[in-house]
């Protein structure tokens, strides 16, 4: 597919929640007046972490920019309709608000909850902690024997539909003006300290004044193409979806085990997983699903934990990829130090979703004007990869 123009003032790599959060901030900002064009490699967007994602969002993060970041993407998700309306069609996205509960096992999960509990609550963030005692009289499902503490969203929280999301953001910025091409960057073009243009797999090279790398998993190829570098690989995580012959009964929320092993509802069913900590960097091509984490970690796990989970059946799977920071979990967002028209958005390590609606009107900002206007996200530039300082988030999950 061909670009109807050569030259851009944004070209954004990458048109998942990203990427077109990013062109949907631009183009809903009456104070930016140039050409946006998208470029993504598969409209489909079947494999994008998107799509594949536990569709989720929290206010529980150890970090305060993590709290405020998601804070303003639940206001625009409860706000959804208005925010993305186009002629009267507008995704459905089924926000489902039933929290997150984490779980502490020993003194030291414990200190760390109520560290945590402390910044979010100075962030305005609705989160309970509970004891034992509170955590079996609230949910009567759990088992709460070697648990020392929980934490709780009371509002907030919980999980939508990722794909409503991307094409809310999708659809909203096309009907304003960014143009959407399905297509490859195979080249950044770069002269000096600045990029120049871009090259795509159709034989195009495409023009810019500014690029956005907004590209997950691909992210440190496309930054490479430039002669970048970043701290991010890709991560495989695996997802079941399990029936379970007796359905939980009270409100059930996104529960992280202590283990790592967490679930939520989904529908009718259950939706699992657990921290993807046994692959290092994978292939971004591989989406082969790791049963055998299934079968020895996550069912042995949430079964002692959840004891009505001793009888579930796995009816569906897959596989995704976070695009893991390895330096401290947290985005690299902004432009780069000496490539100043180069703009991260990368190592989101599995916060992407979530926090497309601020990062993306973050990017804009510094499109529109140069600068952070709403929320300061300076913590999370490229400064501190060149200087080795870590700005970090200790809640992934």
């Amino acid at each position: 597919m061909q670009a109807s123009k050569t030259s851009y003032d944004v070209v954004i790599v990458g048109g998942a929640v990203v990427g077109s959060a990013t062109a949907y901030f631009l183009a809903t900002n009456p104070d930016f007046t140039g050409s946006v064009l998208v470029i993504e490699k598969d409209w489909t967007y079947q494999r994008s972490a998107t799509a594949l994602s536990s569709s989720s969002i929290r206010h529980q993060f150890s970090n305060a920019i993590n709290v405020k970041v998601s804070q303003f993407g639940t206001e625009f998700i409860r706000n959804f309709r208005k925010n993305v309306e186009v002629d009267d069609d507008t995704p459905e996205i089924g926000f489902h608000e039933n929290g997150y509960l984490f779980l502490a096992g020993d003194v030291r999960g414990a200190n760390v909850l109520r560290r945590n509990h402390e910044t979010q609550v100075s962030c305005g963030a609705d989160v309970s902690l509970l004891d034992p005692e509170g955590l079996g009289r609230r949910f009567q499902w759990l088992n709460v024997e070697g648990l020392t503490l929980g934490s709780t969203g009371e509002s907030g929280e919980g999980w939508f539909d990722s794909v409503g999301l991307l094409q809310g953001f999708r659809k909203k910025a096309r009907t304003l003006g960014a143009d959407y091409i399905e297509d490859e960057v195979v080249a950044v073009n770069r002269e000096g300290d600045r990029i120049v243009s871009v090259t795509t797999k159709s034989g195009q090279t495409i023009a810019c004044g500014t690029l956005v790398n907004t590209s997950g998993t691909n992210g440190k190829q496309v930054a490479r193409m430039a002669g970048l570098d970043i701290p991010v690989e890709p991560r495989r995580r695996s997802l079941f979806v399990v029936d379970c012959r007796t359905p939980l009964e009270g409100k059930v929320g996104l529960t992280i085990d202590p283990s790592g092993v967490f679930f939520r509802p989904e529908g009718k069913f259950y939706l699992m997983g657990t921290y993807p900590k046994h692959d290092p960097e994978v292939d971004p091509s591989d989406f082969s699903v790791m049963h055998d984490e299934f079968e020895d970690e996550i069912w042995p796990t949430i079964a002692e934990r959840v004891p009505a989970f001793e009888a579930i059946k796995v009816v569906n799977s897959w596989a995704g990829h976070y695009d893991y920071c390895t330096l401290d979990h947290n985005v690299i967002l902004g432009p780069h130090t000496d490539v100043k028209n180069f703009l991260f958005a990368n190592g989101f390590s599995g916060h992407g979703l979530q926090q497309s609606p601020a990062m993306g009107r973050g990017l804009s900002e510094l499109i529109a004007y140069g600068g952070f206007r709403t929320l300061d996200l300076s913590p999370f530039g490229y400064e501190r990869v060149v200087a080795n300082q870590p700005f970090l988030e200790d809640a992934v999950i």
